[in-house]
């Protein structure tokens, strides 16, 4: 009989701080800069130069501690982990190893599910590249809830980056990034499938979304996953020896790399070889990963108490205000909408699925005072567009003021809903002003009956034999009858006003 095998996963995130400055330093933390134009000598690693911890970045540790119902260390301090590399300019990286801001937390997730209903974290982004059957954590019928442990999370500057120019065969060094502010959020080994560890980040990353601490946009590098991966015998209590694969940056690359990986280890296994305790490149475009370095060890590191920073003594009181300030997260909104606004459980799992898309609904329904409109606007339309542009959520540029206006314009029948769908298109790319647009383009609703009772005479003068098929009983005529109307009067007429006069017609 053949061997069984299970997978053991844990996980190594780290996400980028959306502070304004870095963790020691006051150089910009913004995106897309040209390189080396936000460093300075602490960022850059020149001698002499002193680190100053950025208190904001101890405000959103402990935010993500709370939701994350981690352990604080009250007395909490940085550690200098030591190795060279390149994008490394001080040589060390400061961490925290010893004493880090919080420990053994806890973060449920619902996997198995083949729908998604409210709660649901599946990660549907509007342009599905990160989007993977099965992934979905919503409560349906089968669904499975599970546990995933926090071993630890800690504060920790980012290294620079790497350029490598094949042209010039040469490595360039940015160091914008370096010092940027990072948590590390370390699990227990407890995961054993790619869905559970594509909810497990899916919901992490909407825990620090709706926190406001970072947009972990993966294709940024705002939210990064290392994947530390063994398998062993179904049944079996001894952990194998793990690998650590890097360089995986979406939930596609992540679930590919486990399910490689997890071959390779079983392949090696079944042919009586050792798996080799190594960190591992993944390449997402060969779908294959190749060894990079065995493994470090904490020890290999030399770990040491950064001198040059003082311990983070955290209070009491603090620690109740960043309870007390704890925002509304998703599976709550979700059922308030419900409550509040009559949503369908569908809906209202859909529109909190990322916190941009919670709070356009939320204003749109309150300018507008037509929850269920604004609702299907954002599903409907916005959906379809985004998914078309390739975006995600956080990129909607439209403002909820103009969305509730072509919401009233429609309901007032200032303009019919099929034009209506134009200006939102138009309106989704450039946020212009629905009112000012439907005037420039002339797609305001016609309101003189006697120019549409005109347009209804000369469609049935037109097509006689459609009248005499109407009048056969073949009464579904009356539709093509409609639409002869509708386009020669633009879109600009009303479609239940041009019915009316048609059938009094016929």
């Amino acid at each position: 009989m053949a061997k069984q095998y299970e997978t053991v996963i844990g996980l190594e995130v780290h996400v980028e701080l959306a502070t304004s400055t870095k963790i020691f330093c006051g150089c910009s933390t913004k995106f897309g800069a040209a390189p080396n134009t936000h460093t300075c000598p602490v960022c850059t690693g020149m001698p002499g130069s002193l680190p100053v911890l950025n208190g904001k970045v101890v405000e959103y540790a402990l935010k993500l501690a709370d939701a994350l119902s981690c352990q604080v260390n009250r007395y909490s301090r940085f550690d200098r982990k030591n190795y060279f590399y390149p994008d490394n300019p001080q040589n060390y990286q400061i961490s925290q190893l010893y004493l880090p801001i919080g420990h053994d937390g806890a973060l449920t997730i619902h996997t198995g599910g083949e729908e998604t209903l409210p709660g649901s974290l599946s990660g549907h982004s509007a342009n599905n590249k990160e989007t993977l059957p099965g992934s979905l954590s919503g409560h349906s019928a089968n669904n499975k809830e599970k546990t995933i442990r926090i071993h630890e999370m800690h504060m920790e500057e980012d290294a620079g980056k790497l350029i490598h120019d094949e042209w010039e065969d040469c490595s360039l060094v940015d160091y914008n990034r370096s010092g940027v502010p990072l948590i590390e959020i370390v699990s227990e080994p407890d995961m054993r499938t790619a869905d559970e560890v594509i909810a497990y980040l899916e919901k992490l990353r909407m825990i620090c979304q709706y926190l406001g601490i970072s947009d972990c946009k993966l294709q940024e590098g705002s939210m990064r996953a290392d994947v530390n991966l063994s398998v062993r015998e179904v049944g079996s209590n001894r952990m194998g020896t793990r690998t650590e694969m890097k360089n995986l940056n979406s939930f596609k690359a992540i679930a590919h790399a486990i399910e490689g990986e997890r071959e390779r280890q079983i392949e090696l296994l079944e042919e009586g070889k050792e798996v080799i305790q190594e960190t591992r490149r993944w390449d997402d475009n060969k779908e294959y990963s190749y060894g990079m370095r065995s493994k470090e060890d904490a020890k290999d590191y030399r770990y040491f108490p950064d001198p040059d920073l003082p311990p983070v003594v955290i209070s009491q009181s603090w620690l109740d205000e960043i309870h007390a300030s704890r925002p509304e997260f998703q599976e709550e909104k979700a059922l308030r909408y419900q409550r509040d606004y009559g949503l369908p459980a569908y809906d209202a799992g859909i529109l909190t699925q990322t916190k941009r898309m919670a709070d356009l609904f939320e204003e749109t329904a309150g300018l507008s005072g037509r929850p269920k409109e604004a609702a299907n606007w954002l599903m409907g339309d916005t959906l379809k567009l985004m998914k078309e542009e390739g975006m995600e959520a956080e990129e909607l540029a439209f403002s909820p003021e103009h969305l509730a206006s072509l919401i009233r314009a429609v309901d007032e029948g200032k303009i019919t809903r099929q034009n209506a769908k134009k200006v939102f298109a138009a309106m989704f790319r450039e946020d212009v002003d629905p009112l000012i647009y439907m005037e420039e383009k002339g797609m305001t609703m016609v309101t003189d009956t006697g120019a549409v009772e005109k347009v209804v005479e000369q469609v049935l003068a037109d097509n006689p034999k459609t009248v005499e098929e109407y009048h056969s009983g073949k009464t579904k005529v009356l539709g093509f009858l409609v639409g002869q109307v509708m386009r020669q009067m633009k879109g600009k007429a009303d479609p239940g006003q041009v019915n009316r006069m048609l059938l009094e017609r016929l």
